[in-house]
């Protein structure tokens, strides 16, 4: 395993496991199956409706609470609820939450990350950050904010790899994390003669290649799957290195191809958008 440290000297792992469109049975299984692979880090989110499950597989695994990293996301319509995250660390079953981000700029997301700087102050968080912002939208944080976010979640592949953003982040000292780091499964990305000719190399599959890119770029990855053999695939990225000139090779693959695009249409919907978070298993 490979970690970074965040702007405030918590420690994060650089692979886990995401559990974005899991059922409940589906989430439990795979962030059990995941844990016992190795793996130290958990995303969910209140949207996901999973928490619960999450927080089950972590007490069934009989790991000590603090090796494991636990990253969950407020949704836009709980950050007006002054008890949101005592919700969520109800829902999750834990007295604490290693690393909390306002999902999506939508809503009053100030008064959501006031919400996470409060927890952040009381230790109920570790650290905070953000998911979905861009440069501007995190520059308004940061021109306001008390405790400086952490992380930044963003849609993050070889064929988009957000360069621009990327040196707007490191000047920051904000870290970056990839969701769809496998490019939302395009088979196109998978299926492409750089991977294929590294995968040969190594022994490693087409996916086993990008998240090691991934990680050499430094970006945190969380690849999601409810088949045990690809989450123990997935995780296998720590016994080899691709080169100077191969890391080259994928840079150049960037570009710009963004599978999800977020507009205000949809951020309203976000807003007004209220997940059955009450109703979970």
């Amino acid at each position: 395993m490979e970690f970074v440290t965040l702007n405030n000297g918590v420690k994060m792992p650089m692979a886990g496991i995401g559990t974005f469109l899991l059922t409940p049975d589906e989430a439990e299984s795979s962030v059990l199956s995941a844990l016992g692979c190795g793996y130290r880090l958990i995303d969910t989110a209140n949207a996901y409706v999973n928490e619960k499950a999450v927080g089950r597989a972590m007490k069934r695994s009989g790991l000590p609470r603090e090796e494991i990293f636990l990253e969950t996301k407020l949704w836009p319509s709980f950050y007006e609820q002054a008890d949101a995250v005592e919700k969520t660390l109800e829902r999750l079953d834990t007295d604490y939450i290693d690393l909390l981000l306002i999902h999506q700029p939508a809503g009053n997301y100030m008064a959501g990350y006031r919400l996470m700087e409060k927890a952040y102050e009381e230790g109920k968080v570790k650290a905070i950050g953000l998911s979905n912002f861009t440069a501007s939208q995190i520059q308004e944080i940061l021109d306001v904010c008390k405790v400086r976010p952490a992380v930044l979640q963003t849609e993050v592949h070889p064929y988009s790899q957000e360069k621009d953003l990327k040196e707007f982040l490191k000047r920051e000292q904000i870290v970056i994390q990839a969701w769809y780091p496998l490019g939302h499964g395009d088979k196109t990305l998978l299926a492409d003669k750089v991977f294929e000719q590294l995968g040969k190399k190594y022994g490693k599959s087409s996916a086993q290649i990008i998240l090691r890119w991934h990680i050499q770029s430094g970006n945190i990855v969380i690849p999601g799957s409810k088949n045990p053999a690809h989450i123990r695939d997935n995780f296998a990225l720590f016994d080899f290195s691709l080169t100077e000139e191969e890391m080259e090779a994928i840079t150049a693959l960037d570009k710009r191809r963004r599978y999800y695009t977020s507009t205000p249409e949809l951020l309203k919907k976000y807003a007004e958008m209220v997940p059955p978070v009450d109703q979970q298993k």
